[in-house]
C-alpha cells in the first residue's frame, strides 16, 4: 500500500505510480521512479470555492494582429524560428553536453543587445558561476555587450526581479537546475521541471518577453523531464551535431509561429558558432571524385535544399551473420533497401558487410535518400565510381519501383548552383514542365531499381 500524501514518479517520461517499482512500464527504462510528495502541484490546483466566468466565444473570420519579430542577428537563427523571435514566445533549446547551446544564446543575447539599447536582455545561469561565464564572453569577444548576467536558482527570486524590469529576453540556463521552495523535491525532478516552467512561462506570456529554457538531454537525446515540458513551449529546437565534427545543426522540431523541420547550418570555430550561408558547399568540401561507394543526395531539409555525400563500404565478411553499421541514417530505411536490391536485382549481400556514413555529421530523415544509398551500395560492391558531377535523388517501392519526391526543382537549382552537370531522379518527376524549364543540368529519369545496374555496366 502506498503512503499517503505520496506517489512515485519517472524522472524519465513524467509517469506516476501508486508504489516503487524498478522498470518504468511507459519508457522501458529502469531506476528512474523517485518517491515525490503528491500535493507537489499544488501551485496550479483549482480551489472548489472559486467560481468561473463565462467565456467568450468569436467566429474564425476576423483582423489577425501581425507579428512582431526581434531580429536575432543571426540569418540562420532567424531562418528556424520563422523570421525572428517573437515577443512572449517560449523557445526550449536542447542538445548533447559541449555542442553549443550556452553559446548560441550567449551570442544571440549579446547582438540583440548590442543592435537596440532599448531590448534588455538577460541571460540568467543555474549551471555555470559568473566568472565562467565571463570567460566564454571574452573567448567570444562579447565582453562588452550590454547583457545582464546572473548566477540563481530560485525561481521566486527570478521572477521578482523580472517583474520589475524592462526585458525584452530572458535566457535561463538551464531549466534543470531551476527550483520552488513549494515543490518537495530535488532540483531537476518531473515536479520541479513541470512547476518551474510553468511559473516562467506565465511570467513571459504576461510581460511579454522572449523566454529561452536551455534544457538537458538524455542519452537516447530526447530532452529530460516530463514530455509536457515540449507541450508547455511554442518552439523546441534541436542542436545536432558530433563533437568530432566543427559542424552544428539547429533544427526546430516544433514552431507555433513557423514551418518544423527548418535547420540552421553553423560551424564550431574559435569565436564561437559562425553561421554557414551555403550549407551544400560546406558538406561536399572535402569529397573526393572518382571513389567507389561516394554519391551526392541532393535532399530538402525544412525548406532547404542541402547537397550532402552519402558514403557506402561493402566488404567480405568474417562473421556468420553481416553486419550492417550506420551513421546519419534510419538503419531500417537501409535494411529495406538491400532486401530491395536483392530480391529485384538479384545481388548477392548477405554474405557483405556494409557500412554507410552520411558525411558530415547531417542527419537525414527522408525516404528521397533511398536511390542514393542503393547507388552507393552498388558503386562499391562493383568497385566502379559514379560520375563525379551527378546528384541523386529518389524512393524506392517494395516492389522496386523509384516514386517520385517532392521539391525536384529546389534539389535540381542547387545542384546546379553548385556545377553539377547531371542528376539522375525518378520517372515520374512532379511538375515536370517546371523541373525541367530553364536548366543546364541533365536529368536521367529511372523508373525501376533494375535499371541502376546499368549505369555500372
Amino acid at each position: 500500500m502506498s503512503k499517503k500524501g505520496v506517489e512515485f514518479v519517472c524522472q524519465n517520461c513524467g509517469s506516476t505510480y501508486p508504489k516503487w517499482q524498478g522498470k518504468c512500464d511507459s519508457c522501458g527504462e529502469w531506476n528512474t521512479i523517485v518517491e515525490e510528495k503528491s500535493g507537489g502541484e499544488g501551485y496550479s490546483s483549482i480551489s472548489p470555492k472559486k467560481k468561473g466566468r463565462m467565456i467568450e466565444f468569436v467566429p474564425l473570420t476576423g483582423e489577425e494582429k501581425a507579428l512582431t519579430r526581434i531580429d536575432t542577428g543571426i540569418k540562420e537563427l532567424n531562418r528556424v524560428t520563422g523570421g525572428g523571435l517573437v515577443p512572449g514566445s517560449v523557445i526550449l533549446v536542447g542538445g548533447d553536453p559541449g555542442i553549443g547551446k550556452s553559446t548560441l544564446l550567449l551570442q544571440v543575447t549579446a547582438k540583440i543587445a548590442s543592435s537596440n539599447t532599448q531590448d534588455e536582455c538577460y541571460y540568467i545561469s543555474g549551471e555555470e558561476a559568473i566568472d565562467q561565464v565571463r570567460i566564454r564572453a571574452k573567448r567570444l569577444h562579447l565582453e562588452t555587450s550590454p547583457v545582464k548576467l546572473a548566477s540563481a536558482t530560485e525561481v521566486k527570486d527570478i521572477i521578482a526581479t523580472l517583474e520589475k524590469s524592462n526585458a525584452s529576453v530572458v535566457v535561463i540556463d538551464s531549466i534543470q537546475t531551476m527550483y520552488l521552495d513549494e515543490v518537495e523535491s530535488t532540483p531537476g525532478s518531473v515536479a520541479q521541471v513541470r512547476a518551474c516552467a510553468y511559473e516562467l512561462i506565465k511570467l513571459a506570456k504576461k510581460k511579454g518577453f522572449v523566454l529561452f529554457l536551455v534544457g538537458h538531454v538524455t542519452k537516447q537525446g530526447a530532452i529530460a523531464g516530463p514530455r509536457v515540458l515540449e507541450h508547455m513551449v511554442d518552439t523546441v529546437l534541436y542542436f545536432e551535431g558530433e563533437r568530432g565534427h566543427h559542424f552544428r545543426i539547429l533544427r526546430a522540431v516544433k514552431n507555433r509561429f513557423g514551418a518544423t523541420d527548418e535547420i540552421g547550418v553553423f560551424e564550431m570555430q574559435d569565436q564561437g558558432l559562425v553561421e554557414v550561408e551555403n550549407p551544400s558547399a560546406l558538406f561536399l568540401a572535402e569529397r573526393q571524385g572518382n571513389v567507389s561507394g561516394s554519391c551526392v543526395f541532393a535532399g530538402i531539409e525544412g525548406s532547404r535544399p542541402v547537397l550532402v555525400e552519402i558514403q557506402a563500404l561493402v566488404s567480405q565478411t568474417s562473421y556468420a551473420s553481416p553486419k550492417r553499421a550506420v551513421v546519419g541514417w534510419d538503419s531500417n530505411r537501409l535494411a529495406m533497401v538491400l532486401a530491395v536490391l536483392e530480391t529485384r536485382c538479384g545481388m548477392n549481400l548477405s554474405s557483405q558487410d556494409i557500412y554507410l556514413n552520411i558525411a558530415g555529421g547531417l542527419k537525414i530523415t527522408e525516404p528521397a535518400a533511398d536511390l542514393a544509398v542503393a547507388m552507393a551500395v552498388i558503386s562499391s560492391l562493383t568497385n566502379k565510381a559514379l560520375p563525379s558531377d551527378t546528384v541523386i535523388f529518389g524512393e524506392i517501392g517494395l516492389s522496386g519501383e523509384i516514386r517520385a519526391v517532392s521539391q525536384a526543382s529546389a534539389r535540381l537549382k542547387e545542384a546546379e548552383k553548385l556545377g553539377f552537370k547531371s542528376a539522375i531522379a525518378p520517372s515520374n518527376l512532379i511538375n515536370k514542365e517546371k523541373v525541367q524549364k530553364n536548366r543546364n543540368i541533365a536529368v536521367h529519369e529511372i523508373g525501376n531499381v533494375q535499371r541502376l545496374i546499368n549505369w555500372f555496366s
